[in-house]
């Protein structure tokens, strides 16, 4: 009698998580603890996951790519060999990212230095779920020290896939940076190009678009990449690692990552609004002190001048664990004495939009396209305390007390940020707007209805009509009538000049 091997039945480990999104693919990653086959199970309605996509090789780390799906939709899917289901029910989804470009209104999560298997991780991390609520996010992006202490495979374990498996892995498209303990906190750590350099836990665990397929052009490189979230332009960097075969770090400028960031942005300056995130901040008087330390230095001095030049809207890092955000600003590259509000504010107001007290959102448009955000948003996790001469003079805001991540929300041509701190208060918020302020004349004939519509997204007041959306139908008489619309803390207003015509 012939018996047939049997491979024994797998249990799941780790994931499922999602990869390198794009508007008609998914990577979907999970462990098990034996070998087995992969298979997905997907479809656009929860109980008929009528499409499937399988891999023979027997392995423990599965990855298993989605193809030929459809932009902006959903999918529900399982994971499995096969001929077993390991996960998949009606909270096991996904949604496609917009078309690049694609004008809609997106949500980013936002997490930094939150790798410690502690009591204050799980906190964040439950406010942020209770702020998301039934709002779907389209990702979050990570922003370095992703698993302490080393950054290994058996410390991720614990500190970042246990802790985020039920709640934002399986759903949520995840576009990951390195920090230090990522690197171990090894010195002279190469970054991880294939077949030369240095190899560590976080290329292993996570997958990145570097061939330029969630948008962005290609850097071939794991280090650092770009992608698209519909109108939204983001580059992950790596401000730690060095390249093997030049020993440059991110900030000298004639490193392969500062080149590319040079290719990327000079290629992607269509872009509705453009993101930038790493690990260490070129400001900062939290757990690490911005004046002193070399690395925070030279990306001040060096880096972040290419960033400002290509008109970069936000920069976000971690690193020090406190919470740090500046008001618009513009070429504050010397030790934080030498910062003058003055001289380097382009926009005096708090931009907290919120009807306290010069608190007007901060204004882009064709003429006046300069100025960038620099948040420091590196207390998911890790707490620490603050250096004799916190808070940094370039941040508006500061908060070196509680924990909390972050949460980017852009919806056409209006961004807002907000800080999610660990009690679940939202203790610091701005919103930055572009195009808008429109002046328009119309001109059209007598009985023909004219269509007005809001530069702006918001709250909305028009004059010489009761209604309150944001497009409007009007027919004036014969002449001229002029048609104000205004938000709701009077800091936004467009005007339509309508001329009615007999004939």
């Amino acid at each position: 009698m012939r018996y047939r091997n049997k491979l024994p039945h797998p249990g799941l480990l780790r994931g499922p998580y999602l990869q390198a999104a794009t508007s008609t693919s998914m990577l979907i990653r999970w462990r098990t603890d034996a070998l087995s086959r992969s298979r997905v199970r997907y479809g656009t309605t929860a109980g008929n996951l009528d499409k499937m996509s399988s891999d023979s090789a027997l392995v423990l780390d599965h990855q298993v790519k989605l193809t030929g799906l459809l932009p902006r939709t959903k999918y529900y899917y399982s994971i499995g060999a096969f001929t077993d289901t390991l996960q998949g029910d009606e909270n096991n989804y996904f949604m496609t990212l917009p078309v690049p470009g694609e004008e809609g209104k997106y949500r980013i999560g936002i997490f930094g230095d939150c790798g410690t298997n502690n009591v204050q991780q799980r906190t964040v991390r439950d406010q942020f779920v209770k702020y998301l609520g039934n709002n779907y996010m389209d990702s979050w992006i990570l922003l370095g020290d992703n698993s302490y202490e080393n950054g290994t495979d058996a410390q991720y374990q614990p500190n970042f896939f246990n802790v985020y498996k039920d709640n934002l892995l399986k759903k949520y498209p995840l576009f990951p940076a390195p920090g230090n303990h990522d690197y171990g906190n090894i010195d002279f750590p190469y970054v991880n190009v294939p077949n030369r350099g240095y190899d560590i836990a976080y290329y292993q665990n996570f997958s990145m678009p570097i061939a330029g397929e969630s948008g962005g052009v290609p850097s071939n490189n794991p280090a650092f990449y770009s992608f698209d979230i519909g109108n939204i332009h983001f580059l992950s960097l790596d401000s730690y690692g060095r390249e093997s075969k030049s020993a440059y770090k991110m900030y000298d400028t004639l490193s392969e990552q500062a080149q590319w960031v040079k290719r990327d942005l000079e290629a992607n300056k269509n872009k509705g609004w453009v993101v930038a995130y790493w690990h260490h901040p070129p400001y900062t008087m939290g757990t690490h002190d911005s004046d002193k330390e070399a690395d925070l230095i030279k990306i001040r001095t060096d880096f972040i001048r290419i960033l400002e030049r290509y008109k970069v809207d936000l920069i976000i890092c971690g690193h020090s664990h406190v919470y740090e955000r500046s008001k618009l600003m513009q070429g504050h590259f010397g030790p934080e004495a030498t910062f003058n509000a003055k001289e380097h504010n382009l926009n005096q107001s708090t931009a907290l939009y919120n009807g306290t007290d010069n608190a007007c959102p901060y204004i882009k448009d064709a003429k006046n396209d300069a100025g960038t955000v620099y948040v420091v948003t590196g207390s998911a996790g890790k707490l620490g305390t603050p250096k004799a001469t916190y808070p940094h003079d370039a941040m508006f805001y500061s908060n070196a007390t509680m924990g909390g991540a972050s949460m980017l929300e852009v919806e056409g041509n209006r961004l807002d940020f907000k800080w999610i701190a660990a009690d679940g208060v939202i203790r610091d918020q701005f919103t930055m707007m572009k195009e808008v302020n429109k002046k328009t004349k119309i001109k059209v004939k007598r009985g023909k209805p004219v269509t007005l519509t809001a530069s702006f997204n918001g709250k909305y007041s028009w004059t010489n009509s009761p209604q309150t959306s944001k497009s409007i139908q009007v027919s004036p008489p014969v002449g001229t009538t002029t048609y104000t619309v205004k938000d709701q803390y009077n800091c936004v207003r467009d005007v339509f000049e309508v001329k009615v015509t007999r004939f």
